[in-house]
């Protein structure tokens, strides 16, 4: 691989502009004329190769994939409940549990025969705000989805997000309508749905009922892991919203809106985040109240930072800026990159990758044990997608040299 030069260091977006797609022309592939070898090369396809980045592209964010932190989380349950932070995890624990048994989630009963209980796991998540501060400490359980059967255990599974275009639109509109904006988050996402199937797991690792070890958890609702979880709560989600009369856009199937006589309100769903744009107050909190009696909310007030992106709004003058300046610093640091100079142009139009600048002796070599290229490429992509743009040329070069490492790209 190709050494990574010295990155941009960014500054916080000051104007947003159109998303420019990284998106590369296939690769066609000629198969040279037949020579004789008395050793015959190996076949090469006459198909079109596809690059790593297709016409499809998206970026579908998990809850970790933005928060790269220095900080290490516990990576089991053993590791948690031994640390130094043990009271805290504990708690977070407990209060995990505790919506657990609020949601009747499962009851325990006698294994079916010839049934077969997937595996639970906890999860340990250090929750930080925008300028990298600790927030709080998070437990989640989660069930081993990858055990689940298709067809026995689970029938469908999708989990449909609003996209970065959509998000930048309605921060566009934001600004140049002066709308309210408001943030809510969903406390137990996936506890709020019914589960179709039977789905049998085993007890939670730390809260096995002392009299009762035996028994496994008969799950009466979804729960995180599970294949279904994201269509489940997506379902449902949509059947309260548009009840309210909210409609469903027909191109992002996760943005709705609804028009009040001369009022309006959005509403962008991310999994459990939610953000409210409306041009009336009233309405809005008329629509948290809605939420709130439905799901268990956490109203956030105004938004100021989302999935990783600070939202910084000056409404005297009508501008609303989006910054990954915390992001961007972390991944820097993950990379080994803090010191790097800055620069306008992180590539120039005519510049080339090639196997000539990859490591040729052992510091060199020792020097990109630093960087994983492929997760440095996936941290600039979602950089890019989301509020830096300017990138996209470089990221692009870098994805096609990836999909493809060859002479010459």
């Amino acid at each position: 691989m190709p050494l990574i030069g010295d990155p941009v260091v960014p500054e916080p977006v000051t104007e947003q502009v159109e998303d420019v797609e990284a998106v590369l022309p296939p690769i066609p592939v000629e198969v040279p004329p037949h020579v004789q070898e008395v050793h015959p090369p190996a076949r090469r396809s006459i198909r079109e190769r596809r690059p790593a980045i297709s016409s499809d592209y998206e970026v579908y964010l998990g809850e970790s994939d933005y928060d790269v932190g220095h900080i290490v989380d516990p990576v089991t349950f053993k590791i948690a409940v031994s640390g130094h932070q043990n009271d805290l995890w504990w708690d977070a624990m407990k209060d995990e549990m505790e919506s657990m048994r609020l949601n009747k989630v499962w009851e325990l009963v006698e294994l079916p025969e010839g049934c077969r209980p997937i595996g639970s796991k906890w999860v340990f998540k250090t929750k930080k705000d925008s300028k990298d501060k600790v927030e709080r400490f998070k437990a989640r359980l989660v069930a081993k989805g990858f055990t689940q059967r298709e067809g026995i255990d689970y029938h469908e599974t999708f989990s449909p997000v609003s996209s970065k275009d959509s998000f930048r639109v309605i921060m566009a509109l934001v600004a140049h309508y002066d709308l309210g904006l408001h943030q809510m988050d969903v406390k137990t996402t996936f506890l709020n749905d019914d589960l179709a199937e039977e789905v049998y797991m085993v007890q939670p690792e730390g809260f096995k009922s002392g009299h009762s070890e035996q028994l496994v958890c008969k799950l009466n609702k979804s729960l995180y892991g599970l294949k279904q979880a994201s269509k489940q709560w997506y379902l449902k989600f949509d059947e309260i919203v548009t009840s309210f009369g909210f409609e469903e856009n027909k191109v992002d199937c996760c943005i709705y809106l609804k028009i009040s006589g001369s009022r309006f309100i959005f509403l962008i769903l991310y999994v459990d985040d939610i953000l409210l744009a409306s041009s009336d107050l009233a309405l809005l909190h008329e629509c948290k109240q809605f939420l709130s009696k439905h799901f268990d909310m956490k109203d956030l007030g105004e938004a100021s930072f989302v999935l990783g992106i600070e939202i910084i709004r000056d409404r005297s003058h009508y501008t609303l800026s989006l910054s990954q300046k915390a992001y961007i610093e972390r991944i820097l640091e993950r990379f080994s990159m803090l010191g790097c100079k800055h620069g306008d142009v992180p590539v120039l139009k005519d510049d080339r990758l090639s196997l000539s600048q990859c490591p040729k002796n052992d510091i060199e070599r020792e020097r990109m044990k630093d960087i994983p290229y492929a997760s440095a490429v996936g941290s600039l992509m979602y950089a890019q997608v989301c509020t830096r743009p300017d990138i996209a040329f470089a990221v692009g070069l870098l994805g096609r040299y990836q999909s493809n490492p060859g002479p010459n790209h």
